[in-house]
């Protein structure tokens, strides 16, 4: 006979720990089953190691410009990659011991540690052993992508998770990928002292953000002594002596980009291959994510998928409140929705982008009449006297009813500055009414009802 439980959670990524938590204190008996460390990605491999390492990165830069504010410094800064790997392993110990600290001493929970894979719909099996239960909530992540590209089998790379693991700094970096976790490696890696050069497939950096964002973006980063090359079809990599290349096929450049190291930024895919799903009747779709309906329900009535396994976000905080979600509905009845949540993100560069809701080319393929306002940074009296002007504040609006769509926010304290528009983005508030609060100055969020005061049909 199996070990019986309420509920089963399987992965302790940032849905699953607290799942397990308000299950247990509603009363359920909770089976938490972790095969790896306990926090998931983020804590792991994620946000915790890369935000610690791009905040000694921006001490490296601090540094070096530390004669711009009246500070002087004898001979150049060095950055002792040893340490700055130390005090990023000390955080991620520190919050990966705090989670399993957690889950290990829940009152009414159970730990398993092991690969968990369905042998049926309403059970597990964890190392020989089967547990079954009425409800299971599967929060098991994802991994980075490795492409099927000509000739990577016969030359080292590194991934987002072996960068974590780095002993020594690379001499000369080339980064497969223009998005996110690209930019925040390569400017990093800059800043740290190696030659970077970033590659990306498509015509310009993070597709996915207006173009005057993306060009933004470009421009800082080789203001930084990065070489960023677009349209790169047809990547092929070869080993050669000291390093390796790859080749481009660039319509503009040297046809290979040639590098000591290589990094793969091309995505991420989750982690539901090996779980049995097929035993347990639960359907995925082409990318390998688990199908879910709007309360994150699987095809099999029994199984949530909460997290970057159900691809409804693949961010920390979406997956946060995958798990809000998943716990209002089960124990209050609230009939809440993943699809009634806003789009809201930040890239880590520096400075970051912060992004709410709807963008320019959102609202425009959407069919949408928008306005658009933006201030440069060098507008903004914080970021004068901080001397960071790089980047602009740019937020759109709905012409007909004046409702605030949502904002793309590059610049200092950008990622802090965009949570003032959340909650106006969320409750549809017209502009005219935002542009009535009073905020502290100096700040960059007090800006933000400027930037709407020449509002500018999006051609």
């Amino acid at each position: 006979m199996p070990a019986s439980f309420d509920a089963l959670v399987i992965g302790t990524g940032q849905a699953g720990p607290a799942l397990a938590a308000r299950l247990a204190g509603a009363g359920f008996s909770v089976a938490v089953i972790e095969r790896d460390k306990f926090g998931g990605t983020c804590v792991n491999d994620g946000c915790t190691p890369t935000k610690a390492m791009v905040a000694s990165a921006y001490a490296a830069h601090m540094a070096r410009r530390a004669a711009d504010y009246g500070v002087r410094l004898e001979g150049e800064p060095r950055v002792d990659l040893g340490a700055v790997m130390a005090r990023k392993d000390a955080i991620v110990a520190a919050s990966s011991r705090g989670v399993q600290r957690w889950m290990e001493g829940l009152k009414g929970a159970k730990v398993f540690r092991g690969h968990a894979r369905f042998t049926g719909p309403d059970r597990v099996r964890v190392n020989g052993e089967e547990l079954s239960a009425g409800k299971i909530f599967v929060n098991t992540g994802g991994r980075p992508l490795v492409p099927c590209m000509p000739g990577l089998s016969g030359v080292p790379y590194l991934t987002n998770q072996s960068m974590m693991a780095l002993k020594a700094l690379p001499a000369h970096l080339l980064v497969a990928g223009g998005s996110y976790i690209g930019l925040e490696f390569g400017q990093m890696l800059r800043r740290f002292g190696a030659r970077v050069t970033v590659i990306e497939m498509g015509p310009r950096l993070v597709a996915r953000e207006d173009e005057d964002v993306s060009l933004a973006l470009k421009e800082m980063l080789e203001a930084e002594g990065i070489e960023v090359r677009l349209n790169a079809k047809c990547l092929t990599v070869k080993k050669e002596a000291g390093g390796l290349s790859l080749g481009l096929d660039c319509a503009e450049g040297a046809p290979r980009a040639r590098g000591t190291h290589l990094l793969l930024a091309v995505g991420r895919v989750p982690n539901t291959d090996d779980l049995g799903l097929e035993a347990a009747g639960i359907r995925t779709d082409a990318r390998g994510h688990i199908e879910v309906d709007e309360a994150l329900q699987t095809s099999n009535p029994r199984v949530w998928a909460l997290g970057d396994c159900n691809g409804k976000g693949a961010f920390t905080h979406t997956a946060y409140n995958d798990y809000e979600i998943v716990a209002d509905n089960l124990l209050n009845g609230a009939g809440r929705k993943w699809t009634d949540r806003v789009p809201v993100y930040a890239l880590y560069t520096d400075p970051p982008l912060g992004r709410v809701g709807m963008n320019e080319t959102e609202a425009k393929k959407a069919g949408i009449k928008a306005l658009v306002g933006k201030r440069p940074m060098t507008r903004v009296s914080r970021a004068v006297e901080k001397g960071e002007t790089l980047g602009f504040l740019k937020i759109c609006v709905e012409a007909s009813s004046r409702r605030i769509l949502g904002a793309s926010l590059l610049g200092t304290g950008a990622d802090e500055a965009v949570h003032s528009l959340i909650d106006a983005v969320y409750a549809k508030t017209p502009y005219t009414e935002f542009q009535r609060h009073v905020r502290i100055h100096p700040n960059v969020s007090e800006l933000l009802p400027t930037v709407m005061e020449d509002l500018q049909p999006v051609q």
